[in-house]
């Protein structure tokens, strides 16, 4: 069986699947993917730069981790598969930020994402990431205010969805412990 992405209607309600490996081309339907923010112990945010074989935004800095839950997959349980698939480890204490998050965006190549695309926040030991270089070429663990700097300064440095997302769990966890 091949790794399927979970297709959506216009208003957010699963219609149907579609093999991952096809759904991504310049024409891609509307389909339901996660993102992941990770932060250390001393609440640095791990960004990843995407693997140059990466079908969208190859080299890009880019948050902690993305994906796409399965068919049937609890959005949590696809969140810990890639993380530990991506970064060699599982996340903890995760939670759902920013649950109706969505985009769409058309890289240099003509490649289109579009995507409900609920974020997460987690915790992850930074002495335990071992990235997949088929994912990840490159880590970088960032203060929370340089990424924030970075979204707002300069958003082409980021992946398209990052740069949206930065700003928004800003103020989705604003006052909260491990975020400033």
């Amino acid at each position: 069986m091949t790794d399927q992405v979970v297709l959506l209607d216009e208003d957010g309600r699963p219609c149907g699947s579609a093999d991952r490996a096809t759904v991504h081309t310049a024409a891609t339907p509307y389909h339901l993917a996660f993102s992941c923010y990770l932060l250390d112990g001393d609440g640095r945010v791990l960004l990843t730069r995407r693997a140059l074989a990466k079908t969208t935004w190859p080299g890009v800095w880019t948050n902690s981790c993305c994906g796409h839950p399965r068919p049937g997959e609890a959005p949590r349980d696809a969140v810990v598969r890639r993380v530990s698939a991506e970064l060699g480890t599982p996340p903890t204490d995760l939670r759902l930020v920013l649950p109706g998050f969505g985009y769409r965006a058309v890289d240099p190549g003509g490649i289109v994402e579009h995507e409900l695309c609920p974020v997460w926040v987690g915790r992850v030991a930074a002495e335990a990431i071992e990235p997949d270089p088929a994912e990840v070429m490159d880590t970088c663990w960032v203060e929370w205010p340089v990424l924030r700097l970075l979204a707002s300064d300069a958003p082409p440095l980021l992946s398209p969805w990052a740069a949206l997302q930065v700003p928004l769990l800003a103020a989705a966890l604003s006052g909260a412990e491990d975020v400033a």
